[in-house]
């Protein structure tokens, strides 16, 4: 039988190191010509992670545990120097100590919360202390729903302005984001006794409804930005890139209304 904590682990980094590779592009893209150390500090994380998740796929579910213990150490490793180097970047621009680089200090701060996220969850594999199912309904959806504020941020700052449809649809998924971010924020404060399971259920279905309201507008997006019928600065990789997150959070919402509804999971498939 494979072993749940290779799958779980080797399912996070596959996603995650190719998050992590990504985000090093879009911040070389974003520095200036003069940049030139943070330029390679970037081609660097970005080469690192690619072997990553290269060697990421080399692993089979029926390798050896104590061989995937000791690669998410590694990947921890690197996921940690990552977000170091993304916290000094935001230093940098709020020091406005990069006049005219192009990445939004929001932009740097949520990738850094991403990578803090992604060397978190191999800690917890690799300590086999992972989350209460009904605490990690609450602080996934918490982290989860201020990733997707983000995004909606981002594409309607980085789309033409005269593209004011679309604009205006992003500004409202920023809006309701924000909402659904502080409602869960407003049930976490309530803990424990807000985790009852009709609470959670709401919870979860309500949260689910935006999320696939949100990938469906994301993928129209990227679809049009490839098929270079709309007018934006966002590139390709960019928007296939915040698709490929809210079907990971609505694969992770799936997850828990499944639980909570009763109905048996299957174990290599639950990530809490």
């Amino acid at each position: 039988m494979p072993d749940v904590f290779v799958e779980r682990s080797l399912d996070e980094i596959r996603f995650w190191s190719r998050i992590m590779k990504e985000h090093s592009f879009f911040l070389r893209l974003g520095f200036r010509s003069e940049d030139t150390q943070l330029i390679n500090e970037a081609n660097q994380f970005q080469a690192i992670f690619e072997d990553i998740e290269r060697r990421a796929y080399s692993f089979s579910v029926n390798t050896d545990p104590q061989t995937i213990r000791e690669f998410n150490v590694e990947v921890h490793n690197a996921a940690a120097h990552i977000w170091a180097f993304k916290r000094k970047v935001l230093g940098l621009i709020l020091q406005c100590k990069l006049p005219g680089q192009n990445n939004f200090p929001l932009l740097v701060d949520h990738i850094s919360r991403e990578a803090n996220y992604f060397r978190n969850r191999l800690e917890e594999l690799n300590s086999g202390k992972l989350e209460p199912l009904h605490d990690a309904i609450i602080d996934e959806n918490v982290f989860f729903l201020k990733i997707m504020a983000d995004h909606a941020k981002f594409i309607g700052h980085l789309l033409d302005p005269s593209e004011r449809k679309l604009v205006e649809q992003a500004r409202e998924f920023s809006h309701e984001f924000d909402t659904l971010m502080y409602q869960a924020i407003d049930l976490s404060s309530m803990r424990p006794q807000s985790q009852t399971i009709p609470l959670l259920s709401q919870f979860v279905d309500e949260n689910r409804v935006s999320v696939k309201s949100l990938r469906d507008f994301k993928k129209t997006a990227r679809d049009l930005i490839e098929e270079c019928r709309i007018k934006s600065i966002i590139h390709p990789l960019l928007a296939d890139h915040v698709f490929r997150e809210a079907e990971r959070f609505l694969f992770i919402l799936d997850m828990f209304e499944r639980s909570l509804s009763g109905e048996k999971v299957n174990k290599r498939e639950i990530l809490f």
